[in-house]
């Protein structure tokens, strides 16, 4: 990933959950904003599940809270969303899917597994170039309860944060995730000071 990142070569990057609803598509969105935000061109996320379910509509609403727009763009058997993150910026297409669906890379691409049974339930991921472990509580467990919205929002931020904390980035793509975290800094700064 280093030499593509000096070699400004396109850098994939697959994020993995099991249903492909919360924390795969918080982590996709997330890295694309940052990767966006400090005008990497090359770095493109995706996300998918080892089976495919529905992106939970609440995952949505709490990178809305950050400035993100989303919307519904198909209705049906598999509700598909576009959201908006950046004024010239391309929407992330969101909708649930496995991660071998043919609107993920299907070669040269980094597969983050964002739960922590991945490597046990999904041990082999064709077209991988490399294959990292960047784990997080499945919010599922709180749908339907009064702390639904609270720890939605609560993984939400702490996917962003860990991703700022360079704990993926500095893995993947060394000194691009580096000017994403300084970048983050600055917008939080001039958005929340």
């Amino acid at each position: 990933m280093q030499g593509k990142k000096n070699d400004d070569e396109p850098i994939n990057l697959n994020f993995v959950c099991t249903h492909n609803s919360r924390r795969s598509h918080l982590s996709q969105i997330w890295s694309q904003v940052m990767a966006t935000s400090f005008q990497i061109s090359n770095v493109t996320c995706y996300s998918g599940g080892t089976e495919a379910t529905a992106l939970f509509p609440k995952v949505l609403e709490t990178p809305e809270d950050s400035g993100l727009k989303s919307a519904k763009i198909s209705k049906g058997n598999k509700t598909v969303y576009a959201i908006k993150y950046g004024g010239n910026a391309h929407p992330i297409i969101g909708f649930s899917k496995t991660y071998d669906n043919e609107f993920n890379p299907s070669a040269s691409f980094a597969a983050i597994m964002t739960y922590s049974d991945a490597y046990e339930n999904c041990p082999f991921i064709p077209g991988t170039e490399k294959r990292l472990l960047f784990t997080f509580d499945d919010p599922k467990a709180f749908d339907g309860t009064t702390l639904q919205i609270e720890k939605h929002k609560e993984r939400s931020l702490e996917i962003a944060e860990q991703l700022y904390s360079l704990k993926l980035i500095s893995e993947v793509v060394s000194g691009i995730l580096w000017r994403i975290f300084l970048a983050h800094l600055f917008w939080c700064c001039l958005v929340v000071g």
